[in-house]
């Protein structure tokens, strides 16, 4: 499903993410540029239904205030510094890994709010990025993740309780001073973990509002 990064009307100018509906039915709004929030907003609306989306959700504008909050992301940070060892071993994503990666990788993002689907069409571009690892203990798999320079873009446990360990893991494969990461809000359990490790809560990046209905 083709995303439009500038969806244009005389009411102002908008992003549509629609890669999503084939997967989770869901579609995002951005509204970029407009004097008239609403119009815009049923414009794009109608265009995510046209295109099967069940549920839609929207960010950018404070006219979209008067709408169910879906989730707000944070971002989350603490120094590198005084993080424990984990005591498991880090391998990276190859060739041959990648779609036993990508399997787990959706498998586990399936229920997590804002999270993006990896479609086979982007396993090239992850591999050339790198950062993709698994996170193994004892010969034993407990999670996966994405870290690339000073950010954890992604962590997932395959075992209960082997949070701590695969993220202090993944903290270890950066190299800046700092360690970030975003997180929804409405991700209890994931928040708990990062503040008991350290990290602390830096901004607020955006709001996204059910506008579904």
């Amino acid at each position: 499903m083709r995303d439009f990064p500038v969806f244009t009307t005389e009411n102002g100018a908008a992003s549509l993410v629609l890669r999503e509906i084939p997967y989770r039915g869901v579609a995002y709004i951005t509204l970029q540029d407009t004097q008239n929030p609403k119009e815009l907003l049923a414009e794009c609306v109608d265009f995510c239904k046209i295109a099967g989306a069940e549920k839609i959700y929207a960010t950018g504008h404070s006219w979209l205030e008067r709408y169910p909050v879906y989730t707000s992301v944070v971002k989350m940070q603490r120094l590198r510094e005084g993080l424990t060892e984990s005591g498991a071993a880090l391998f990276p994503v190859t060739e041959k890994t990648v779609e036993q990666w990508r399997s787990l990788y959706n498998a586990k993002m399936q229920n997590v709010p804002n999270a993006s689907t990896m479609t086979r069409m982007e396993v090239s571009e992850f591999l050339k990025k790198g950062g993709g690892y698994f996170v193994h203990k004892d010969g034993e798999l407990l999670g996966i993740g994405i870290a690339r320079e000073d950010k954890i873009e992604a962590i997932a446990s395959t075992k209960p309780g082997a949070g701590e360990t695969v993220l202090l893991a993944l903290c270890s494969a950066l190299f800046s001073e700092n360690v970030v990461l975003e997180v929804a809000f409405n991700n209890e359990r994931a928040i708990r973990l990062y503040e008991r490790l350290g990290f602390l809560k830096t901004e607020l990046l955006r709001t996204w509002y059910d506008v579904s209905k």
